[in-house]
């Protein structure tokens, strides 16, 4: 397929859109990938008072929480190449690899970033984060315009003033685009403006298509400051292997890639999810 006697210079791929988390997550690197714990702190619920005179203050400790990054070494799966392709190719295969490998490193660690359920895996933000909305019974694949202004209003305001967006699936992003308030009027404002997105209820919308799609029970969109919410750990870049020696026996060159990395919800405030209703 790659090597006719008359070819194309283009080679046609099959593909599908990803959005990563890493577009909006904090992301931090390290020189190795030793466990990487950092303090928390929750003092929200505690308030100053008014001190009569002669009276002596009451005492208010602060609580400090913990919390950590690992290193998972992700890896694209071997690809072998034989010597022969490799020379009679009629484009450069060792960086078309490189894409192909890296971009199927970014699918999975864009999963599990996502819906990851912790343990053995990073913890995702969907699994992670706090429910600010519960649709109704019966709402177990529909949202009204009532459930969105409940979601945003569940966020703190102090979260506000970062870069609050929607992130939902395309099957999601399908269902909000045909709501209407109360005065029949779309919620979804399309933009006017050549490079200024889409929003809805003013804010930008994040396409990630391993959001759940709706469903019973789902956790199907999520809004809030991502960058303040999910912290992704890079121990490495992507790096490629090419295994020259080692498949010689067969002509061929085995092509490798990898990365060490991890994710977890550093501020759940900072995040809200609505799910729909189980029935």
């Amino acid at each position: 397929y790659t090597v006719p006697a008359e070819f194309r210079a283009k080679v046609v791929e099959k593909m599908n859109f990803v959005a990563s988390m890493r577009q909006l997550a904090e992301v931090i690197s390290t020189d190795s990938g030793a466990n990487l714990p950092w303090p928390t702190n929750d003092d929200t619920a505690n308030e100053g008072a008014i001190l009569d005179e002669n009276t002596q203050v009451t005492e208010q400790d602060v609580t400090f929480g913990t919390a950590s990054l690992d290193s998972y070494m992700y890896t694209s799966k071997l690809v072998r190449v034989s010597y022969q392709l490799l020379n009679d190719s009629a484009f450069a295969l060792d960086s078309w690899l490189a894409r192909v490998l890296g971009e199927r490193i970014g699918r999975i660690q864009n999963k599990h970033f996502t819906i990851g359920a912790g343990t053995t895996l990073p913890d995702g933000i969907v699994t992670s984060s706090t429910v600010g909305k519960q649709g109704t019974t019966g709402q177990t694949t529909s949202i009204i315009y009532e459930d969105l202004v409940d979601l945003t209003d569940s966020l703190d305001p102090a979260y506000l003033a970062g870069d609050v967006r929607f992130m939902m699936s395309q099957g999601a992003r399908k269902m909000v685009r045909k709501l209407k308030d109360t005065a029949g009027r779309p919620l979804w404002e399309p933009s006017l403006q050549i490079g200024t997105p889409d929003t809805l209820l003013g804010y930008g919308v994040a396409l990630n298509n391993y959001v759940p799609v709706p469903a019973a029970s789902a956790k199907s969109i999520l809004f809030g400051d991502f960058r303040e919410a999910y912290v992704i750990r890079d121990v490495s870049d992507f790096q490629l292997l090419r295994l020259t020696e080692r498949y010689a026996d067969y002509l061929q060159v085995g092509f490798l890639g990898f990365q060490r990395s991890d994710g977890t919800l550093q501020n759940g405030a900072a995040v809200r999810a609505y799910q729909h209703s189980a029935a």
